[in-house]
């Protein structure tokens, strides 16, 4: 799985929840390696587990042939406090990293097959994922 090597802060604070003043993406919206992408349509936050599981399904359908590029990178941390653990004392103890998506954001690239195959590897992977998204060509 994805996670950062060194991190300047281990616990970052919240952030916004409300998903109607996200906004559009602005970086990381075009393709810039492959001829076809996964493209997010929803504003969601993709654990590096996830991630880890649609790049799987990706190179499966994939074969031998192709190559893939995940445009996403899981940098910001994430916590949860302990079951059954009352309220106050705290914050949670850190469980992983996720990566933030605004709607446009392209998720993965791929090259090196044909468009059917392409097509299907990236609708496989977007069931793997917390999002609705659709699959993009140059």
């Amino acid at each position: 799985m994805l996670f950062p090597k060194k991190v300047k802060y281990r616990k970052w604070q919240t952030g916004r929840k409300n998903p109607k003043k996200v906004g559009v993406a602005t970086r990381g919206n075009s393709l810039a390696f492959g001829s076809f992408g996964l493209k997010s349509m929803k504003a969601v936050r993709i654990r590096s587990n996830q991630i880890e599981a649609a790049r799987r399904v990706i190179s499966r359908a994939m074969g031998k042939s192709g190559r893939i590029w995940i445009r996403v990178f899981p940098d910001r941390p994430y916590t949860q406090k302990a079951a059954e653990v009352g309220m106050g004392k705290g914050k949670g103890d850190l469980q992983g990293y996720e990566f933030p998506v605004l709607p446009g954001h392209i998720l993965f690239e791929v090259d090196g097959v044909d468009e059917a195959v392409a097509r299907e590897a990236l609708r496989k992977a977007t069931a793997k994922l917390p999002l609705t998204a659709k699959v993009v060509s140059r």
